[in-house]
């Protein structure tokens, strides 16, 4: 997930230790206030979200399942998802985010992602008790600089006794995100050696998503980070020209791997809520939600 509306009043981006850039890309620390109920859409992910925070509690609302969210939490995990949802909060709210690879997030939590699927759950609901201890620190430290390490610390820890994941798995992941999920599902499951139908198994249990769906998320996120639409989004990949360049919307299509036009808006509402012009409009708006 990742938010397409509203606003933070502060944002602190810290890089992790060298030998976690592999599995974290980023930590992202935030203080944001709402005097008024701030309503944020989350856009849909082949990634994991864990938010640690404490100040201001939020709600996590998919709107297809009620079960399915997470309630007056300051920190939980959510897993991938292949639709969008929201969030909702009021007041001061405080935290670190990071986003996980799915197969990075397998190691780190400590069990499969086909547990968490379109799902958002509180720490404290998690096993081993290990986030909520690790939250409690990071509220108490002075800086964002020691809240940083303190993550370092703690995630390499996890790494260290973690059993690796199936090389196979890793495998296809690699190539799944590296070609921005152009690979063939059929292909691929050749290239692992397995059927198609053990692949797609396998995949979903430890990833929590079908192959085809991953890719198909991969592609929407090429295409949403050319947006540019606010925090947290991803830098634009290389090639991929922002909208208003020659060609617009259908080039745009083109080059982040979609068949054509209606496509990439069909991804669009199903992974984000709406068309990506519309997104586009409402970055340049002050109204959330």
């Amino acid at each position: 997930m990742d938010g397409v509306d509203g606003g933070v009043g502060e944002l602190v981006v810290g890089v992790p230790e060298i030998r976690l850039r592999p599995f974290v890309d980023r930590y992202v620390g935030y203080r944001e206030w709402a005097a008024q109920p701030l309503v944020r859409r989350e856009v849909a992910g082949a990634f994991v979200v864990v938010i640690l925070g404490w100040g201001a509690p939020l709600d996590v609302v998919d709107p297809r399942s009620a079960e399915r969210g997470a309630y007056g939490v300051d920190s939980f995990v959510a897993g991938t998802f292949d639709a969008y949802c929201a969030t909702r909060t009021v007041g001061v709210g405080e935290g670190v985010e990071l986003l996980l690879a799915p197969l990075a997030a397998r190691r780190i939590l400590g069990l499969p992602l086909g547990e968490l699927t379109n799902r958002a759950v509180a720490v404290e609901q998690l096993p081993g008790g290990w986030l909520g201890r690790l939250r409690c620190r990071l509220a108490a430290a002075a800086s964002w600089s020691t809240r940083f390490a303190l993550l370092d610390a703690a995630l390499a820890a996890r790494l260290a006794t973690a059993a690796p994941v199936d090389a196979r798995l890793d495998r296809a992941w690699g190539r799944l995100a590296g070609s921005g999920g152009r690979v063939g599902v059929g292909p691929l499951a050749d290239e692992l050696g397995w059927s198609r139908r053990h692949f797609a198994v396998r995949f979903r249990q430890e990833v929590g998503l079908s192959p085809k769906t991953a890719a198909r998320l991969l592609r929407f996120h090429r295409a949403y980070a050319a947006l540019g639409t606010g925090p947290g989004v991803p830098d634009v990949p290389v090639g991929v020209q922002r909208p208003g360049a020659a060609g617009g919307w259908a080039d745009l299509a083109v080059r982040c791997g979609y068949y054509d036009q209606s496509h990439l808006i069909r991804d669009f509402r199903e992974f984000a809520g709406d068309t990506p012009a519309a997104l586009l409009a409402r970055s340049h708006s002050s109204n959330p939600g």
